[in-house]
């Protein structure tokens, strides 16, 4: 049973890890693009 819950937290560290270094290193950015949109008032 102990050799579940080591594995399962190794898989887990391993896990963070890998994510954490594709946050840090991956593109994770969004493309940019304007958007122009009238606004229409009504002033009456």
């Amino acid at each position: 049973m102990s050799y579940v819950v080591k594995g399962i937290l190794v898989l887990v560290v391993l896990g963070l890890a890998a994510l954490g270094g594709f946050a840090y290193l991956g593109d994770l950015s969004p493309i940019q693009t304007q958007v122009v949109q009238p606004v229409k008032i009504n002033v009456d």
